[in-house]
């Protein structure tokens, strides 16, 4: 399938980290992803009930990680893929999570995971 709804920019503050000031202090993270749906009913319908409502989409994820602390950025990732295809219209999704300031040495604009998970 090629039909895709995408989020981009989504920022978040998390509990994301190993190091002791990445546990006491959110990070900001940038989420993009890509749901895989088929849009051809609501490409000639348009119709909100045969689509994937990403402002749901975007509130789901939003709650489900505030509720947690994570060590690493794939953990992330990989529970956002879990809410998203929860929603069993969606055939597949691309997650990609960058931490907006990493701790390294060097100066970087960002660091990140990237995954694609699918239904079963």
């Amino acid at each position: 399938m090629t039909d895709r709804i995408e989020i981009r920019g989504f920022e978040i503050l998390l509990y994301c980290g190993v190091l002791p000031e990445e546990r006491i202090r959110r990070q900001p993270l940038r989420i993009d992803l890509d749901l895989e749906v088929d849009l051809s009913g609501p490409s000639e319908n348009d119709v909100l009930d045969r689509t994937v409502d990403y402002g749901a989409v975007i509130d789901q994820v939003a709650t489900r990680l505030q509720a947690e602390r994570f060590d690493l950025l794939e953990r992330v990732a990989g529970l956002i893929a879990e809410v998203v295809l929860s929603d069993r219209s969606v055939s597949a999704v691309e997650v990609a999570v960058h931490k907006l300031r990493p701790p390294v040495a060097q100066h970087v604009g960002s660091t990140g995971v990237r995954l694609r998970r699918e239904q079963h």
